[in-house]
């Protein structure tokens, strides 16, 4: 049992989880999962939630990135407490940790070569097994104060180790299994696995969620924590639960291919509402009952480990789309209007961002995206004479502008100008012409907005205002006199 937990698994200390991304790339959807699922813990049992990046890769890790990283966190919400903590800023304590250990002989001073590891090596490839170093110097030490060494973990070698995880359930691994890592490089530098154990200890983290390909790495952290709550007293154990980790659609470890791409990808390419992606990683894996639409409070009050499940979880672009249309149809017309106005690149002052706003109630019934909004709202802001989409050009051949130049007329004599007065007059105009109302309106609506579909076509009219959609009519009927003349 973990001193962090009493025998019903129940929290018996402040909660403490944190996120610790290498910031290598972009923040990926299963980093973004692992931030959400440590978040909605660290909320429900009214603890912290923290952030570090771990930078000690200096030649891999980019500014960039770590931009990156904190950009697509702040845009979906998963706020941290307190400031970030850089790893690389705190090597002088994990050198500190290891030079303890050395001293209370949990750890030692390697002097192995680089040609003795590769013969090592070899032999284990040609006996079909795995590499693990035991060491020579394991147990015996180095006169030369010349000499180059690592600073190896002395890990147990008898018995068995057994983690009660909280996803995976109860792992155990034989200790004969475990290596001799390395926690310092010849040049003094701490390794990924001696700084991430300080870090999580110093930092009061008490329960570790993250990604099952970690899984492994417990075991092998495991004797540093042991090995250091023997040397200072107060180095629990930490509280595990590994998750499963994110496939594709066909099942596959999840690429480029099934949308394996940073999150601003999300928001800047495909055009999804935050809120939407956060609700759908929080069910790739996890559940409530037959809950799909569920909002951060539902989440924070809801979460707990014991729901998240053993088995990866496959990622459907399709299903993250129709989510996020439920948001889009949710979400304050004046909020869409401003994405929908930056993705159409309008300055901030544009008085278009208004007619936007107006149109949003008819734009929104019909949109899976931000992107299908923007286009939407195209017809808004285009120039006359308007182009006319190929599909649609069919739709005003034969005697559809003879149809329009009636429609015309009859809207230019209304004193109102609102869709029901609209729709009448209309209406009116395909009686008259032995028509149904769709045999007018379908002319009608790609003389006003040069395409095949919109929104509701008396919507339209009100939207363009009385004017502009006069104008726009008249483009076609005068179209129809050159095509005559000719």
């Amino acid at each position: 049992m973990s001193a962090t937990t009493d025998p019903a698994g129940t929290p018996a200390a402040p909660v403490v989880t944190r996120f610790a991304p290498s910031p290598t790339g972009f923040l990926h959807l299963g980093g973004a999962r692992t931030a959400l699922f440590n978040l909605l813990y660290a909320r429900h049992h009214g603890g912290k939630f923290l952030l570090r990046i771990e930078d000690t890769d200096r030649a891999r890790s980019t500014q960039p990135a770590i931009e990156a990283i904190l950009s697509g966190m702040r845009w979906l919400g998963l706020d941290w407490d307190g400031d970030e903590v850089y790893q690389s800023t705190r090597a002088d304590r994990h050198a500190a940790v290891a030079h303890a250990m050395v001293e209370a002989g949990a750890a030692y001073r390697c002097y192995m070569t680089a040609a003795e590891i590769d013969a090592m090596r070899a032999e284990a490839q040609a006996k079909k097994q795995p590499l693990r170093i035991r060491s020579p110097w394991r147990d015996k030490t180095n006169d030369d104060p010349a000499a180059s060494y690592v600073v190896r973990l002395k890990a147990p070698t008898e018995g068995a180790t057994t983690i009660d995880d909280r996803v995976q359930g109860s792992v155990t691994v034989q200790n004969a299994e475990l290596d001799d890592l390395v926690l310092l490089r010849s040049d003094g530098t701490p390794t990924y696995m001696l700084a991430v154990v300080v870090d999580d200890h110093d930092m009061g983290v008490t329960h570790i969620i993250r990604g099952d390909d970690h899984l492994n790495n417990a075991f092998r952290q495991l004797p540093i924590i042991r090995a250091m709550d023997a040397i200072e007293g107060n180095w629990p154990d930490p509280v595990y639960a590994h998750i499963p980790l994110i496939h594709g659609s066909d099942g596959a470890k999840l690429s480029k291919r099934h949308g394996a791409v940073g999150i601003e990808a999300y928001r800047d390419e495909l055009g999804i509402l935050p809120e939407a992606l956060d609700n759908y990683l929080l069910r790739l894996g996890w559940g409530h009952g037959d809950a799909e639409i569920i909002s951060r409070a539902q989440a924070i009050e809801w979460f707990d480990l014991a729901h998240v499940g053993k088995s990866p979880s496959r990622f459907d672009l399709k299903k993250l789309e129709n989510l996020n249309g439920h948001y889009i149809r949710a979400a304050d017309d004046a909020r869409l209007a401003d994405l929908v106005a930056a993705t159409l690149g309008l300055d901030a002052g544009d008085p278009r961002r208004a007619l936007i706003a107006r149109a949003m109630p008819a734009l929104k019934p019909r949109a899976a995206n931000v992107n299908d909004l923007a286009d939407g709202a195209g017809f808004l802001l285009a120039a006359r004479p308007l182009s006319i989409a190929d599909d649609a050009a069919p739709l005003l051949a034969g005697d559809a502008r003879g149809t329009l130049t009636r429609v015309h007329a009859a809207l230019d004599a209304l004193d109102e100008w609102d869709t029901e007065t609209l729709e009448e007059a209309v209406r009116q105009v395909a009686e008259a012409l032995g028509l149904k109302l769709g045999q007018v309106a379908q002319p009608l609506r790609v003389a006003l907005t040069g395409r095949r579909t919109s929104p509701g076509i008396f919507d339209v009219l009100v939207l363009l205002g009385r004017d502009e959609s006069l104008a726009r009519i008249a483009d076609q009927t005068a179209a129809q006199g050159k095509d005559q003349d000719r």
